[in-house]
């Protein structure tokens, strides 16, 4: 090895050396999440009426390749509506140790009940906590049920460490 060769892989360092580093401190420095990320799934509701877009109409847990969506679908009461259709997702699950995070049941579903938001802390130690009901989808509920049991049993909100959404969707979502 020659001392030129030496002196440009030490100027390599060097250059390095006094530049920013790309690290971020996480959780205590929240985390830029790119806008095309999929994370923790989101059912939303129609914003003026407040009902929920969902109509259990399983086109959703037919297209995900994991088969990690479960629905089952019921007639609609006129009088005290669920969702706008004639059908609402009674029970509406998605088991979060078999989903792949592809995006297939966002792209599938026809009313744009459910899309997929841009949480990432989803750990857990119970496998019973990975299935996701309807309760822990909707729009406004924050963090995974290990976070949100942590925070209930501290008496404190649910902190996540990203930054906020850039998906329009998700605007009512509370970061």
């Amino acid at each position: 090895m020659s001392v030129l060769g030496i002196a440009k892989g030490m100027g390599v360092t060097l250059s390095h050396l006094f530049k920013k580093p790309v690290t971020v401190q996480y959780p205590e420095e929240k985390v830029d999440v790119q806008a095309r990320f999929r994370g923790r799934h989101h059912l939303l509701r129609h914003p003026d009426t407040g009902l929920e877009k969902c109509i259990g109409c399983s086109l959703c847990a037919a297209a995900c390749p994991a088969y990690a969506i479960y629905v089952e679908a019921a007639e609609n009461d006129p009088d005290d509506p669920t969702s706008a259709g004639e059908r609402y997702a009674s029970i509406y699950e998605i088991n979060m140790l078999r989903c792949i995070f592809c995006g297939f049941c966002e792209e599938a579903c026809p009313t744009g009940a459910i899309v997929l938001g841009h949480e990432f802390e989803l750990a857990d130690f119970r496998y019973e906590n990975f299935v996701y009901g309807k309760d822990d989808m909707l729009v406004g509920v924050k963090g995974s049920k290990w976070q949100r049991r942590e925070a209930e049993r501290a008496g404190r909100d649910v902190e996540l460490g990203l930054a906020p959404s850039h998906r329009p969707e998700l605007e009512g979502v509370d970061y």
